[in-house]
């Protein structure tokens, strides 16, 4: 290979990868997943040229990149469009609404919706390679926050930032795929009343993501350093259908998902909004190296969760963004502070409770950032914020693939 990683690059993969090993590194990586939102905030703020790349500007420790993964790889369709109001459609077959003045896009309507589509709903070849090598428009990458277009091709992207970072691909689990196709209410409706014929869909699905997966890491042509797996089961409360039913429908391709990127020696970050916790023994029986985002909002502590799991599993993020944006800095600093007690021994990194939202300001993003690595440095010195009983992995560490 032609590109090669710089000394620094070098040792940020030695720092996650023995982070997510379960060994204590130099220090805690630090990255982040970010609204665009706050991106444009956060360069307004502090003077920037609106090409700053903020993972650049800090140095961050690692980058997800997403290829297309869109069933059918096609431009976005204009429906209506005016200076506060857009409708368009992706190559989901989704109708999405985004107003200016609503932070997030509405899925209005899925072209796929009774059993009928579904069972004759067809996928774009996963292999193909306008997904990884062109320039495009695709769901995942180009509606959020903001509605953006013409995406650069995707390994144009992994090589921009292959020589100063480790860069992570992305696919979904099965869930987050198929509620994108046939939406969340028919999901819900559908695993209760039709399981046989949704669970055919989400093995054709599974098929599908498989072999998109291994494309993709065939594409990136060894400048991968791990994968994101992208799959929101939970809600605030809890899952969102019974842990049986996931175990029966998901647990299967997600298995595979993960035993595809390890065959890779590719480590796995799987984010899943919500509380999850009723199937956080089966994602440590799966062999997963870490669970993201760790809702705080929804009633997760990485420290009490450390407590219960010892270091059977790795956690990445916990940092309560409502209190990163709201709370007096003393405050905030004592969360950041107590919660950095779940990286003794390594396999915690430290990052939003999602991604860092636009009512986040530059100055309070920076004072996190600051904190992170004055007191993310091995040994770790946390003063009057040091918790005992979680010094080192003891008998409970996982071994790693990195």
């Amino acid at each position: 290979m032609a590109l090669e990683r710089t000394p620094n690059c070098l040792a940020k993969l030695e720092r996650m990868n023995k982070t997510l090993r379960h060994e204590e590194a130099d220090r805690i990586p630090v990255s982040d997943f970010f609204w665009t939102t706050f991106v444009n905030r956060w360069r307004k703020e502090l003077g920037l040229a609106p090409d700053v790349d903020i993972y650049r500007h800090y140095d961050l420790d690692w980058i997800c990149v997403t290829p297309n993964m869109d069933p059918h790889i096609k431009a976005f369709k204009i429906l209506h469009q005016t200076d506060e109001d857009l409708i368009l459609k992706t190559g989901f077959e989704a109708t999405i609404r985004k107003k200016i003045d609503t932070q997030m896009p509405y899925f209005e309507s899925f072209d796929t919706d009774d059993l009928e589509k579904m069972a004759a709903f067809k996928f774009d070849d996963p292999n193909d390679p306008r997904r990884f090598f062109q320039a495009g428009d695709d769901q995942l990458n180009g509606v959020g926050d903001v509605i953006s277009r013409d995406i650069p091709a995707w390994i144009d992207r992994v090589k921009s930032y292959y020589a100063d970072f480790p860069v992570f691909g992305s696919v979904c689990e099965a869930h987050e795929y198929v509620w994108r196709v046939v939406g969340s209410e028919n999901v819900l409706l559908w695993i209760a009343l039709y399981p046989d014929e949704l669970g055919t869909f989400i093995r054709r699905i599974g098929d599908f993501l498989t072999a998109y997966l291994r494309a993709q890491i065939k594409a990136g042509d060894g400048m991968l350093s791990g994968m994101v797996l992208w799959g929101d089961v939970a809600y605030r409360n809890g899952m969102l259908f019974s842990p049986d039913m996931w175990r029966e429908h998901f647990k299967p391709i997600t298995k595979a998902l993960i035993d595809i990127c390890h065959e890779n020696r590719l480590p796995v970050i799987y984010h899943g909004c919500g509380n999850a916790h009723e199937i956080f023994p089966d994602f440590i029986e799966l062999g997963l190296d870490a669970y993201n985002p760790l809702e705080a909002k929804s009633g997760l502590d990485v420290v009490e969760i450390r407590k219960q799991y010892g270091h059977r599993m790795g956690f990445c993020g916990n940092i309560d963004a409502l209190a990163w944006a709201n709370d007096p800095l003393s405050e905030l600093e004592a969360q950041v502070l107590r919660k950095l007690n779940a990286a003794k021994g390594g396999g915690y990194l430290p990052q939003s409770d999602h991604s860092v939202p636009s009512n986040v300001s530059a100055e309070r993003y920076e004072f996190v950032l600051g904190l992170l690595r004055k007191h993310g440095k091995y040994p770790l010195d946390l003063g009057k914020h040091d918790l005992p009983g979680l010094d080192s992995p003891g008998k409970s560490a996982r071994g790693g693939i990195c």
